[in-house]
């Protein structure tokens, strides 16, 4: 890494910590309700839904109210992709979504994955990508937090049946964090020049004239017939793209508006609005960090947690930046010149953009990968082979590394209680965290939450490389092809949504296969997470003594850190062996 890139990095972790503390202590408020404007506009709506928020309920019943509530947005998206032809604001007349199209997309905006096997302003009406994408971001990314405040409750309360009322805390969530932060984030970026009308196209003069090409099939014994046409005008999509923008970035979502997603200057104008949609990925899930500390009483334990996802970022955003800088030896076998200059940025420049660079651009994939983003600046299929591997273990890790909002949170203290379990093994003692003692029952949900997506990932490459329905989707031969499959199951298993956009996966194989690995890698998770919580509710809270593992500290910190490569990282040595190493190799052999 060069100056220029540590420079970058340490400027990106300072603002991020500088606002997630004081974000911590309003999220700590508002879900303890003691948000006194929040509790006067609460009640009335408590009364209109027939809530009584002072009811909580056990984890089954908090976990059927998430279940519940995600499958009335999955049928609400569906719907209306289906039924766009026939509903207002679609101002380009666009068709019904195809149903398997429609299927894969109502699943992935619910599970906080937004994976897009389309291009959404060539696809979706203004209705649905306001109606259904923009307010399914806001729904998906309340669940994760829900889902984690659940858990650490469960560590903070003890002999308590109850972890929350599921429909209480959705609604603070949504109405005093996510909905307040969506809206000066989204004033920001129009400010910066993100386009927000509900203009549908507009008509721009180019440099230079457009050339392109019309073919007409052949038909009734006439050839096909190919026609030039030149224009000096471009037509270019609109839409309220700012307001989708900042909840999509905030809330880890990242499906894009436009087909190119965060590589649009009209969805990412500027090196600022881009310095701060990368911020704006990481602030809820490292504010969450914070928010545990106090929820548990000791800050200490959230510090732990948030070094040890430091610690992992800062190890992969060198990695992915280096390789990336080392350019492509073919290239240079070539005679071409890959060296960084004042007249050029040198390197693997393949599939980035020009105005973010490669320092950015790696930057940007590893903070999208690491947290269930999946929003891009640049073609994760043109990174070199280990320049493309940093990101797909990102998320193989299983999003940990600050991760989804909640999600990359609740997925760490799953690996933390991994990690004293491992400890109290190598000690002869009874493991224990936060007070809680880890039982049978807590590893065997543990075991659970941490084995469902690798599962997922790896039995669906296989499948997907096994079937000709898979094979066909495959545009690049070898171990790159092997690659672009294995990134796209481990983004829909583990609710990313970036891809290898090499694979052609808008078909009806890839379109079922992996919303099944969506929907099961989201609750295949919650749903243990949630079960864990509500035994550690019930427990007493244990007396540390001498021979308890310290929790807060360097050693248990590294533990940890070792506990998420090790375990988490082992079971994909093969695959990854097979895609994106074996793709080295070759290619650097040459």
């Amino acid at each position: 890494m060069n100056t220029l890139a540590w420079l970058q990095l340490a400027v990106f972790l300072t603002l991020l910590l500088a606002l997630a503390w004081p974000l911590a202590r309003a999220i700590d408020a508002v879900m303890a309700g003691s948000f006194a404007l929040g509790q006067r506009i609460e009640t009335p709506l408590w009364r209109l839904a027939g809530v009584r928020p002072e009811r909580e309920t056990g984890w089954l019943r908090y976990a059927l109210g998430l279940l519940v509530f995600n499958a009335l947005g999955v049928l609400a998206v569906y719907a209306l992709q289906r039924l766009q032809h026939v509903l207002p604001l679609n101002p380009q007349a666009f068709g019904a979504v195809t149903p398997d199209s429609a299927f894969n997309t109502a699943i992935s905006f619910m599970s906080n994955t937004n994976w897009q096997g389309y291009g959404g302003e060539t696809t979706m009406s203004t209705l649905t990508q306001m109606l259904g994408l923009a307010v399914q971001n806001f729904l998906s990314a309340a669940t994760g937090i829900v889902v984690v405040i659940a858990l650490v409750r469960g560590f903070a309360r003890h002999s308590a049946q109850a972890i929350g009322n599921v429909w209480v805390d959705l609604t603070r969530v949504t109405l005093w964090v996510l909905l307040p932060l969506s809206l000066v984030l989204a004033l920001f970026f129009a400010g910066q020049g993100v386009v927000q009308n509900f203009s549908p196209t507009t008509e721009v003069k180019t440099l230079e004239t457009v050339n392109w090409e019309t073919t007409t099939p052949a038909a009734d014994g006439q050839p096909a017939q190919t026609e030039a046409h030149s224009s000096p005008t471009q037509t270019l999509a609109m839409g309220p793209v700012a307001s989708q923008l900042a909840i999509k970035m905030l809330g880890t979502n990242g499906g894009g508006f436009f087909n190119a997603n965060s590589a649009h200057p009209f969805e990412n104008p500027t090196p600022l609005s881009n310095f701060v949609q990368m911020l704006s990925i990481f602030l809820i899930p490292a504010a969450l960090c914070f928010v545990f500390g106090r929820m548990v009483g000791d800050q200490r334990q959230g510090w732990a947690v948030l070094a040890a996802m430091t610690l992992l970022f800062v190890a992969f955003v060198v990695a992915a930046t280096h390789f990336e800088q080392q350019g492509n030896p073919v290239l240079a076998a070539l005679g071409a010149d890959q060296t960084a200059s004042a007249l050029q940025a040198g390197g693997n420049m393949e599939g980035k953009e020009v105005r973010f660079g490669i320092n950015a651009s790696s930057l940007f994939a590893v903070i999208t990968t690491a947290a269930s983003c999946g929003a891009v600046i640049a073609m994760h299929d043109s990174f070199t082979p280990l320049g493309g591997m940093v990101p797909m273990v990102m998320m193989q890790l299983g999003e940990v590394v600050f991760g989804g909002v909640g999600a990359g949170l609740y997925g760490m203290l799953v690996f933390a209680i991994m990690a004293v379990f491992i400890a109290g093994l190598m000690i002869g003692r009874t493991p224990a965290y936060l007070g809680k003692k880890i039982e049978a029952h807590e590893m065997k949900m543990v075991a659970i939450a941490i084995l469902v997506t690798p599962l997922l990932v790896l039995v669906g490459t296989a499948v997907a490389v096994m079937t000709d329905a898979g094979r066909a989707g495959i545009l690049n031969p070898g171990a790159h092809g092997f690659s672009e499959v294995l990134y796209a199951l481990s983004s829909a298993a583990n609710n990313n949504g970036s891809a290898f956009a090499g694979l052609s996966a808008n078909t009806p194989f890839y379109n079922v296969l992996l919303g099944l690995a969506m929907v099961f890698g989201r609750f295949g998770v919650i749903v243990p997470v949630l079960a864990m919580a509500g035994s550690l509710a019930a427990k007493q809270r244990a007396t540390a003594t001498d021979g308890t593992l310290p929790t807060h500290g360097p050693l248990f910190v590294a533990l940890l850190v070792g506990t998420v490569l090790l375990v988490g990282l082992l079971n994909y040595v093969p695959a990854l062996a097979l895609g994106p190493v074996a793709e080295h190799l070759t290619l650097w052999a040459r």
